[in-house]
């Protein structure tokens, strides 16, 4: 029995309760959880449902909580209730219904884990976002294991997520970058507020190797092809570069298309429907601040020249006449400025900043090797590139430690530290897991020991099989909670812990016999917590973009 079908069962039986008492059910949630109890002598899981709706129906929780312990303790599966302080019920399961959750697993498979809980959501989830200027950086990395873990776990929660790359090609910075690869092509010095470091010489190279007859073009021309060529091989190897991080986009969205296809001017229309933009000093205005920005902002200035909020605003609109119900928007440690300004647009083209729009904000990252801050970049000049981070550390690694903490706080990794193979290095400590897991299913098949079509739960009753069974089971609600909270640090943390339990398992449960022993129906049911176990790990680093080795 898993903790969400306890949940249903416990729901059941308030339901039940309330009706054998002529009371008013609708006050019963749409649905219910149960956690674990601190101290395991309290029982496997416990519900408050009885203190929730005690004196909405005009009882004693107690009383209720009695009527509720009488209907769950029918439930097969179910050992004992037990009703504890002014109204908690403390469950305990059978040992064949604790067992039967390696069963489950293992029959699910990759399924496991997964869920409804955000099913028709339609999400748009744009990450990274880099300027297509120069490669892919240490600053975008942490948005791009982030943000990817993420897109998979608000799948696996049901989502229909599409993951979105906005493409800033449409600032000075594109002509800046155009004319910093034109002078390298002819051997000048960088453009003052040019774009110095190697990869620009190596793209003018490039460039006039393939196309040779762009150096005698006139200088206007010769500007404009530069730029061009430019941009279409930097952002060739920024999707390189996500591509081999594991990262895939499923839009590229230009800013250029905004002003050129008249998307700036549309949403200009749509924001003067809702009576929110107004003229000014020559200029035109969104009156943001009626909606908690600190400024109002201008949209088109007197010169006419569009701002970048009125691409802001256009791409919002777009974004919801394609049909995102919920735009994500995950932005660096700089933009905090954003939050209220992008809400502020959502409220005035008339949606819920509450609800259609969300901005996520991710601290900074600093490399570190042996304590020691990591020489910049000899090709980028003052970044450290995504490629020399896959190079110095491997993706896994790279990923892994970058999406396990909170976001809300700056992260320093240590390359020593995140690519040694000690306990201390948390990817290691869980791929090793999952390794170990692999590599007693071979031993058992070397043996001939087969884990068969079935096995006898009851057989799990051991102490550490029954807390990794416990661990086994909160994972669906890990993964649901980390997509409901925009946390995916939460499924690694989870599985450090998970880890933790099989190791204090396999140290205490023996799960192949040793020698001339046989081979026991208890064995049996070991080897099918083994794989069960195997199942949960490949399933969490997956959602993280991490791979799971049978072989470390």
């Amino acid at each position: 029995m898993t903790p969400a079908e306890l949940a249903v069962a416990v729901l059941e039986a308030a339901r039940a309760a309330l009706t054998e008492r002529d009371l008013d059910t609708s006050v019963l949630p749409a649905t219910t959880s149960v956690e674990r109890p601190r101290n395991p002598e309290h029982g496997d899981y416990a519900s408050n449902i009885a203190l929730q709706l005690g004196k909405k129906v005009g009882l004693n929780p107690r009383e209720l909580a009695a009527a509720v312990a009488k209907n769950l303790q029918e439930t097969p599966g179910i050992d004992s209730v037990e009703i504890a302080g002014p109204g908690f019920l403390n469950v305990r399961l059978s040992a064949a219904a604790a067992g039967a959750l390696a069963r489950l697993v293992v029959q699910a498979g990759p399924a496991y884990g997964r869920s409804e809980t955000l099913a028709k959501e339609k999400i748009n989830l744009e990450f990274v976002s880099a300027n297509p200027t120069g490669p892919i950086h240490l600053g975008h990395t942490r948005w791009a294991a982030v943000g990817d873990a993420l897109g998979r776990i608000l799948t696996a929660a049901g989502a229909d997520v599409t993951r979105e790359h906005y493409i800033n090609d449409a600032g000075v910075q594109m002509a800046r970058f155009g004319e910093s690869v034109m002078a390298a092509a002819h051997h000048q010095p960088t453009p003052p507020d040019g774009y110095p470091g190697e990869y620009v010489p190596e793209i003018a190279a490039r460039i006039v190797a393939e196309n040779p007859d762009i150096l005698q073009l006139p200088e206007t021309e010769q500007k404009v092809a530069f730029q061009t060529a430019g941009y279409q091989a930097m952002l060739a190897e920024m999707q390189q570069s996500l591509e081999r991080f594991g990262v895939h986009f499923d839009v590229w969205f230009s800013e250029k298309t905004l002003h050129d296809g008249g998307a700036v001017e549309h949403a200009l229309d749509e924001l003067r429907k809702q009576g929110h933009v107004f003229d000014s000093e020559g200029a035109i205005w969104l009156r943001t601040t009626d909606f908690g920005d600190d400024k109002d902002r201008v949209l088109i200035r007197s010169n006419g020249e569009k701002t970048y909020f009125a691409a802001d605003a256009a791409y919002y609109i777009n974004k919801r006449e394609r049909g995102f119900e919920r735009c994500i928007y995950m932005l660096g440690a700089d933009h905090h400025g954003y939050i209220g300004r992008l809400k502020a647009i959502a409220a005035c083209a008339g949606d819920d900043p509450n609800r259609n729009i969300e901005v996520l904000i991710g601290q900074l990252v600093s490399l570190l090797r042996g304590g020691e801050p990591v020489r910049l970049s000899k090709r980028a000049g003052t970044l450290i590139t995504l490629d020399e981070l896959i190079d110095a550390v491997g993706v896994d690694a790279a990923r892994y430690s970058l999406a396990r903490s909170s976001t809300d706080s700056p992260l320093t990794l240590d390359i020593e530290v995140i690519t040694r193979q000690k306990n201390d290095n948390p990817v290691f400590y869980v791929q090793y897991v999952g390794a170990r897991t692999a590599s007693v299913a071979r031993n058992a098949a070397d043996l001939g020991h087969e884990r068969g079509e079935d096995f006898d739960a009851s057989l799990l009753v051991h102490e550490k099989e029954l807390d990794l069974l416990k661990a086994l089971g909160d994972f669906p609600s890990v993964v649901a909670t980390a997509a409901e909270l925009r946390e995916p640090h939460r499924v690694a943390r989870y599985l450090e812990d998970l880890a933790g339990a099989y190791h204090r398992f396999y140290d205490n449960c023996r799960v192949l016999p040793q020698g001339d022993e046989p081979f026991t129906e208890t064995n049996r049911a070991r080897l099918w917590l083994n794989d069960a176990t195997r199942q949960v790990i490949v399933n969490g680093l997956d959602l993280l973009g991490v791979s799971a080795p049978e072989r470390m």
